[in-house]
């Protein structure tokens, strides 16, 4: 495993995205702890949840949870483990997503998620996406408020515009650490706030990294996939999966990226994980980053 760092902690190169392992058709907690754990035994030291991270209604919190029963179920040392999480989404059980991000709960959110996670602070807590009906700044005065309170040890945002993320760093300072944005082979609108983020020193964390190579969680079963792209040939020549070429791909695009690919099974976090020994030649990046998956 490689290394990167978040605001000067050092974090694996590759995360998990724990969001399939509380979803709809998410997989029992047993096959859920074991993908926790193989992420683990590959060297992933980053792990990505929310409090939205659930099937049914009246279950917030059922990814951070299990995340926190995984740890602790775990025979290592889990000491340099980041649990991120978010507060600023919701949902209501028919599978929509509401997004709610005023101050007042973006502080009780936090602080539930704090509980749920244990230990003395969240190591980093990001709002998971800007609320129309609540100014942008009085949400990341939240955060603001979070940090200074303790809650929280670092702070990013989720889901923004360049516009938001400087104005956010102007708030927050040294505070704000990352930026997640959508970002993969077939999802490149974010290219103006990963430049950003990396001017600014701030960790940039593609969700859904693998789009246009793997379905997302969120698509559905029905979402699009590709075959016979230049991800999938470059695969072959190197007798590895397209989603290692993906994530390979990603990790050449700034130091600063960290992908957090979303998995529901061991053999796919380990194989994700294998991404960061992955060397692509000039050629074969200059090849993936020209073709957009079809």
């Amino acid at each position: 495993m490689q290394y990167r760092t978040i605001a000067g902690t050092t974090v694996s190169a590759i995360g998990l995205g724990a969001m399939p392992l509380s979803i709809e058709d998410r997989p029992d907690e047993r096959r859920a702890v074991a993908t926790v754990h193989a992420a683990l035994d590959a060297g992933v030291t980053l792990i990505d949840t929310a409090d939205s991270y659930h099937w049914h209604a009246g279950e917030a919190g059922h990814n951070e949870l299990l995340i926190a029963r995984a740890l602790a179920r775990y025979g290592g040392d889990t000491s340099d483990v980041l649990v991120a999480t978010k507060g600023g989404r919701g949902r209501g059980g028919d599978g929509s997503w509401t997004v709610i991000a005023t101050p007042e709960h973006l502080k009780r959110a936090a602080e539930a998620s704090a509980r749920r996670l244990g230990g003395e602070a969240i190591g980093l807590y990001q709002l998971h996406k800007p609320d129309p009906a609540a100014p942008w700044a009085e949400s990341v005065g939240a955060l603001r408020d979070l940090l200074d309170a303790g809650t929280i040890r670092a702070a990013g945002i989720s889901n923004v515009t360049t516009a938001q993320i400087l104005q956010a760093h102007q708030i927050l300072g040294d505070g704000l650490v990352s930026v997640q944005n959508q970002y993969s082979p077939a999802v490149r609108d974010s290219e103006p706030e990963l430049r950003l983020s990396a001017r600014l020193g701030l960790a940039f964390l593609p969700w859904s990294p693998l789009g246009g190579i793997s379905r997302s969680s969120l698509d559905g079963p029905s979402g699009p996939t590709s075959t016979g792209t230049a991800f999938h040939r470059v695969a072959a020549e190197h007798g590895v999966s397209p989603q290692q070429v993906a994530l390979a791909w990603l990790l050449s695009r700034s130091p600063s990226v960290i992908p957090v690919p979303g998995a529901s099974r061991p053999a796919s976090i380990t194989d994700s994980a294998r991404a960061a020994e992955l060397t692509l030649s000039r050629e074969e990046l200059t090849q993936l980053g020209e073709e957009l998956p079809g």
